[in-house]
């Protein structure tokens, strides 16, 4: 659909081995990026917005990549957009992180998902921490648990089998060695 033009799709995959890809600027940023390489209005919003900021040498604030974000949602009588944030769990909230990062780029995901935008369809993954769970129960439309799902425990057991018996690295390791790998992560997996 998005090839043939019926649809515009961005993608998001949160990193936190990743400064770029565990913030809102980041977040935004690469959506931005993906939207205007696929429509011409999108990209000519981007380009006023770069245009704006003197060509990318003034430093520009979260707020405006996200409210040019929301220009291109607010575009009439363009395809429906889809927004795909992908594990969102890994924005850290650790000692060493600030916990505004996670907290905007939490609230932006609650703007989107509460937000009037007609043609905005938005897929959020992500293990339902606390925090998550306040922001994105409310305003989900459809939610799926694969720790509840039937056979998640066995793919991850076989996976971790399938690292333990074919990674050089391991290769020597005991047999007894390589079984209790394999029990304690499979019994800690808690649907990871």
């Amino acid at each position: 659909m998005r090839r043939a033009g019926l649809v515009s799709l961005a993608y998001f995959y949160c990193d936190f081995r990743d400064d770029i890809k565990k913030d809102l600027r980041g977040l935004v940023s690469s959506l931005l990026v993906q939207l205007c390489h696929q429509s011409d209005s999108y990209c000519d919003m981007v380009s006023k917005f770069y245009s704006e900021h003197a060509r990318g040498s003034r430093c520009f604030s979260d707020a405006a990549l996200v409210s040019c974000l929301e220009g291109i949602l607010g575009l009439p009588e363009q395809p429906p957009v889809h927004l795909i944030v992908d594990a969102l769990d890994e924005c850290p909230t650790t000692s060493d992180m600030p916990p505004a990062r996670r907290e905007k780029v939490l609230m932006f995901v609650r703007q989107l998902t509460t937000s009037k935008y007609p043609n905005l369809r938005i897929c959020v993954t992500s293990r339902l921490e606390p925090d998550l769970r306040v922001v994105l129960e409310p305003s989900s439309f459809h939610s799926i648990s694969l720790q509840d799902e039937s056979g998640q425990k066995e793919d991850i057991t076989s996976y971790i089998k399938s690292v333990v018996h074919t990674d050089p690295k391991m290769e020597a390791w005991r047999a007894g060695d390589k079984e209790l790998v394999i029990n304690v992560l499979s019994n800690k997996v808690d649907g990871m």
